[in-house]
């Protein structure tokens, strides 16, 4: 079983020709050539750097643990907050170079309950919700539900994408074309 990430779940829900083409065809798709990628890692370290105290008082923080990287069979990912929450519950917090437009984003949706499904692999306590820091926009916190259904939704996805990896499978393309245009691999895709 291969450890997947949030990213790799959200490049096979995009379309699953991402995965055969990364991890069967062993293909990079050379992502850190887009500046939005790398102008939102440089926002990420220095907001670990400039907020290493602070604690979200008015969410109900009463600690938190920084840049952490946690694992679980089939899953990893590096979390850029986990929140201890008052009454022993726990959550992930995301920092996003992005504008709030008052609608979270199913791949932000999906990434944080990655993250949920880490913290409770790894902490003892519960996650109901994950919170979002949109820095493009104050830096607006957005708590998000993590539920059954998303819990269930990201399973079966993590689930397929070993699928595809381990049988080699050449999956469908996504049926969304308009996805194709900005494709790392369009070039060697066929359908």
């Amino acid at each position: 079983m291969i450890s997947l990430t949030p990213s790799h779940l959200i490049e096979h829900q995009y379309c699953p020709r991402y995965t055969y083409f990364e991890y069967v065809l062993c293909i990079p798709q050379n992502e850190q050539k887009y500046g939005k990628v790398l102008r939102g890692r440089h926002i990420h370290d220095q907001k670990l750097e400039r907020n290493k105290n602070y604690l979200r008082k008015r969410l109900g923080v009463v600690g938190r643990t920084d840049d952490c990287y946690l694992t679980m069979p089939g899953l990893r990912g590096i979390i850029d907050e986990v929140l201890e929450l008052e009454g022993g519950r726990f959550a992930p917090l995301d920092y996003k170079f992005a504008v709030w437009k008052d609608k979270v984003m199913p791949t932000y949706r999906l990434q944080l309950t990655c993250y949920a499904l880490l913290v409770e692999a790894n902490f003892s306590g519960k996650v109901t919700s994950g919170y979002l820091v949109y820095t493009r926009s104050k830096h607006k916190v957005v708590e998000v539900p993590i539920g059954k259904a998303e819990r269930d939704a990201a399973q079966r996805l993590m689930d397929d994408t070993q699928r595809v990896i381990s049988k080699s499978i050449y999956p469908k393309a996504t049926r969304n074309k308009r996805q194709c245009v900005t494709c790392t691999y369009r070039n060697i895709c066929v359908g």
